[in-house]
């Protein structure tokens, strides 16, 4: 895999093995404006990789360092996301500028270094998420467009839920608690059912707690999911 090296200053020590991967879009016009950003000192922001739509792979700030992708975020009781995990940004103008397919190029540079991140930490497929899985007040990327599918047919995400699917007629509380289990931080109700549809539902964001949600997360949280993986 080619690498090029494109320095952040924007990063401390970790306090956290790495046991996450996250995956974010830039939100920017460009990718030269994301990249002036992320290496910005005086914007405090960075990621350990940055991909481009032609699918060039910068790295910007080393794994054994932290670096400020994630924010104020909780994932599966970690709050100091940033400590546990490896951020990946990819090019993407974002919901504000203009919310676009991801390019094969930018996936097919994607999976192989995913790839080689997992097996190297031991990350499990449910602990590779997106900035709005950890942080579902505030964010939306990668957003509904980003092909998961594609990642869990190579077992670098959770697969979306297909078959047996049993509705456990849970109460709307009875879901958020569930939720919760499986990782989501739920003092938001609709932030974190919105999010939990954006992942695993992206066809119908409505923040509804409904029969087909419940069956998809239990199906979730069966030690073996079975769906497009």
């Amino acid at each position: 895999m080619s690498i090029v090296e494109t320095p952040s200053p924007n990063f401390n020590e970790r306090q956290l093995p790495v046991t996450m991967i996250v995956l974010h879009y830039t939100g920017m016009e460009s990718a030269e404006a994301a990249i002036s950003r992320l290496t910005d000192a005086s914007a405090e922001v960075s990621a350990h990789y940055l991909i481009d739509e032609d699918g060039t792979v910068h790295r910007l700030v080393a794994e054994d360092k932290r670096a400020w992708h994630a924010g104020a975020s909780h994932w599966r009781g970690i709050t100091d996301v940033n400590s546990a995990s490896v951020g990946i940004e990819l090019v993407n103008p974002g919901h504000e500028f203009g919310y676009r397919d991801f390019t094969d190029a930018q996936i097919d540079a994607l999976c192989p270094l995913l790839d080689d991140i997992k097996q190297r930490y031991g990350i499990t497929r449910g602990n590779i998420v997106g900035h709005s899985d950890i942080a579902p007040t505030r964010k939306q990327d990668p957003g509904e467009r980003f092909p998961w599918g594609t990642l869990a047919r190579l077992r670098l995400a959770m697969p979306r839920p297909t078959k047996n699917l049993i509705d456990p007629l849970w109460s709307d509380a009875g879901f958020l608690l569930a939720l919760e289990r499986f990782g989501y931080e739920v003092t938001d109700k609709l932030a974190a059912v919105v999010a939990f549809q954006r992942r695993f539902r992206p066809e119908l964001i409505d923040g509804e707690i409904d029969g087909e949600c419940r069956s998809l997360l239990l199906a979730l949280l069966l030690p073996k999911p079975q769906g497009d993986a």
